[in-house]
């Protein structure tokens, strides 16, 4: 650094390298700008959302040099940010994350801030299931939003649990949530909950062979559901009635498999969400039109 320059131009200079790059953004930031400027606030230990007058601070030798680093490991390994800082924001709550779990971002979020309005009565909700819980950021949320609920996130990966238990010992839900291995529902015992939530590997193999560099970081397992997209999906749905109450809903995100979905099961009645913040593919299903559903075919 030949001159001091303010951390408004040093997040400008970052962006300008990382589009230079030609990087793939879609893991918390949708350009480059906000990468920098998430790479900038990381190293600078700042708050987002600092007043403006911040931003004029001079940045240190250090901190140029830092900041420098990370960006050069982001171009270079290609790596999402939130593996490089290890952190993720999920429903306004910070979660570690890091190689062993996909990075969190689903609409899902926006759903739990909301309270489920007016899909699900949640004073009616005593026991909610995170299946495929990843780093856990769904059914911790949860809990943190609803402390009168009984969470159980579960994952057939062992490595991803390990994610989920760093994340439930940061925010105090250690004697609040249970966390299972499982392969979907096979180690569950047949328990019941009220609110089934579930973002599932949805993607075809072929699809997630193709995505950019930044994708093919994430665990092939979080992401990849055969050739349509829906293994996971068909069992989670052919077998909710197992566990859900009488009254109980599923809420499941698919995203682009909307489509292959509703193809294969034309006569099932999906209630599709929609989302202020942005997001699709989310579908809303009760016990009782799964139990109709599957009772006739």
């Amino acid at each position: 650094m030949t001159k001091k320059i303010t951390i408004s131009e040093l997040i400008n200079q970052t962006a300008d390298r990382f589009s230079k790059a030609d990087l793939h953004y879609g893991h918390g930031t949708a350009n480059e700008f906000d990468e920098a400027a998430w790479a900038v606030h990381h190293v600078l230990d700042i708050p987002f959302g600092c007043p403006e007058e911040r931003y004029q601070d001079l940045v240190s030798e250090k901190a140029f040099k830092d900041v420098q680093s990370l960006s050069n490991q982001r171009i270079k390994s290609r790596k999402p940010m939130a593996y490089l800082t290890n952190k993720m924001w999920f429903a306004d709550i910070e979660f570690y994350v890091d190689e062993r779990t996909l990075v969190p971002r689903s609409p899902l979020a926006e759903l739990i801030q909301t309270e489920f309005i007016p899909w699900v009565e949640m004073s009616q909700v005593s026991s909610a299931l995170d299946l495929c819980t990843g780093s856990g950021c769904i059914g911790l949320a949860l809990a943190v939003y609803f402390p009168d609920v009984d969470v159980t996130c579960s994952d057939i990966s062992k490595d991803a649990l390990e994610v989920a238990k760093i994340n439930r010992k940061s925010l105090g839900l250690e004697n609040r949530v249970d966390l299972v291995e499982s392969d979907l529902y096979k180690n569950l015992k047949r328990k019941k909950f009220d609110l089934i939530v579930s973002n599932p590997p949805y993607v075809a193999q072929s699809v997630v062979d193709a995505l950019p560099e930044e994708y093919q970081q994430e665990p092939d397992l979080g992401l990849a559901s055969g050739e349509n997209g829906l293994k996971h999906v068909e069992v989670i749905l052919r077998e909710a009635t197992d566990h859900l109450s009488e009254k109980g809903v599923l809420i499941v995100e698919v995203g682009l498999s909307e489509e292959a979905l509703c193809l294969a099961h034309p006569q099932l009645a999906f209630i599709w969400l929609e989302f202020e913040r942005g997001g699709e593919g989310v579908f809303m299903l009760t016990a009782k039109s799964l139990r109709e559903y599957y009772s006739k075919i």
